[in-house]
């Protein structure tokens, strides 16, 4: 990736991070710590990867992206508006009644939002219907679907991951948020998932696994998953719960809890601190 590329993907990353902070600073409610960790991806699948169009969100032809950890739609909103979608200012709305941007996506108030998910584990299964109708269809778009590594501790997934494989998905690509952390502490002692490459091995899968907050990695995995045929792919990828802002990095605490405003404070200076940095000022 060339560095000025790089370098403008950190910086919306940045502001993707500012707007999950915005929003549920507002909200007093909301999950900021898996919201975090997958900023970054939001950031490359809507300024690089996905087919989209911020003027047309229900273009048929667009690709699809399913937010199966649906309780990180802070992230996704902060993404969509980023990209045009909706006002950045509708941040502020998050999770108020009356506001298209509720506590978890849904497909029929907020622009963009492909799929109404929150329920665990569900997601992924539209996802997988998503691709199989496309295929039927003759379409070349590709759908995309971001888990969590706690939400496949579900049943769920793995039964649409051998529907994936059964229908050899191949325009389908999974990705794990594996950022070790869920509500109830550590992944693997709430109830291990791993090896998760190698169960998605058997289950069919081509599999790569990258640092989720490297962006090379990022273009190499999905360019890698765009060559793949007969077979869905997934990209596992690592990262810290919290990325971004200090106080809350690797802390199981922000699961589900909103900044104070003092907490705001902290974190929006230190984020924007890091823009300036990035943007040489």
């Amino acid at each position: 990736m060339k560095p000025e590329e790089k370098r403008r993907l950190m910086q919306t990353a940045c502001q993707v991070r500012m707007g999950v902070i915005e929003a549920t600073h507002a909200a007093r409610s909301g999950h900021p710590g898996g919201s975090l960790s997958a900023a970054d991806l939001f950031t490359y699948l809507y300024f690089k990867e996905l087919n989209v169009d911020p003027q047309r969100p229900d273009w048929e032809d667009r690709d699809r992206f399913v937010l199966s950890k649906g309780h990180t739609a802070p992230g996704l909103y902060s993404a969509l508006a980023n990209r045009g979608f909706f006002p950045m200012e509708d941040l502020k709305t998050l999770r108020q009644i009356g506001s298209h941007l509720q506590g978890h996506p849904n497909m029929n108030m907020t622009p963009g939002v492909d799929m109404s998910t929150g329920s665990l584990g569900q997601g992924i299964s539209a996802a997988a219907g998503m691709a199989l109708m496309a295929k039927h269809q003759g379409k070349s778009l590709r759908v995309y679907a971001l888990l969590g590594d706690g939400e496949i501790q579900e049943g769920q997934p793995w039964e649409a991951f051998m529907f994936a494989h059964h229908y050899k998905l191949d325009n389908l690509c999974v990705i794990i948020d594996n950022n070790h952390l869920q509500i109830d502490g550590p992944v693997e002692e709430v109830m291990s998932p791993y090896p998760i490459p190698d169960k998605l091995k058997a289950f069919g899968f081509e599999v790569m696994e990258i640092d989720g907050h490297d962006f090379d990695q990022m273009e190499h995995a999905f360019a890698k998953a765009r060559t793949v045929k007969g077979a869905p792919f997934a990209i596992i990828m690592s990262t810290v719960k919290g990325k971004g802002v200090s106080f809350m990095e690797d802390q199981a605490s922000w699961h589900g809890k909103a900044p104070n405003d003092e907490e705001y404070a902290m974190a929006m200076t230190e984020l924007k601190e890091h823009l300036a940095r990035l943007e040489g000022n």
